[in-house]
């Protein structure tokens, strides 16, 4: 080795050892990127816990079961509401364009805090109690959901292209909003949809 890459063998080794010796001083200087995207997950799982076998056919009286949960990677604790809703086809569902939530009645709500990085899950076991059919219409009159009985009055006229009374259970996610003291609909909704010709 000649007296140039001597040199040259000296100021990397010189150069690297300044760098593991300042890298502490440099983190407190210089800002590292980080990932700032927040979000909510928000899922409904079928009875077996898995993204599948969802009820879709359904009868009178015959329970059903499926999961709703949510995740927080907001960056903070969030205080959530899940509002449960049921509509028809031609009733209005969340609208992503303008961000708004169904102007449907909630008929289950559940409240609850996740701390960031973690999840919430809970059953959610519900079963139509009363419905009364006149010709090419359903009449939804009561139902169960986690125990509580709920009077509501949903008319859903037979499909008659997938031959059918079809209605959406779904659920839209809320965040407390500090700033206005009350919940806000954070733009995230999901829903099964139930055949009631049974």
């Amino acid at each position: 080795m000649n007296l140039d890459d001597s040199r040259m063998v000296y100021a990397c080794c010189s150069l690297v050892l300044m760098l593991i010796i300042v890298a502490p001083t440099l983190g407190l200087v210089v800002p590292f990127s980080r990932n700032n995207q927040r979000f909510s997950e928000l899922w409904v799982l079928g009875p077996d816990y898995v993204a599948e076998e969802y009820p879709l056919n359904v009868a009178i009286n015959e329970k059903q079961n499926v999961f709703v949960g949510v995740g927080n990677h907001m960056g903070r604790s969030v205080y959530y509401a899940v509002y449960v809703k049921l509509r028809n086809q031609t009733q209005a569902a969340p609208n992503m364009t303008t961000l708004t939530p169904s102007p449907l009645a909630s008929l289950y709500e559940f409240h609850f805090v996740v701390a960031d990085g973690k999840t919430w899950e809970k059953p959610v076991v519900f079963s139509f109690l009363e419905a009364s059919r006149s010709g090419d219409f359903l009449n939804v009159t009561k139902i169960s959901i986690n125990g509580a009985v709920l009077s509501v009055k949903n008319l859903a006229m037979r499909d008659t292209r997938d031959n059918g009374f079809y209605y959406e259970l779904f659920f839209e996610l809320w965040m407390y909003n500090e700033f206005v003291s009350s919940f806000s609909y954070h733009n995230r909704f999901v829903g099964i949809w139930l055949n009631m010709t049974a």
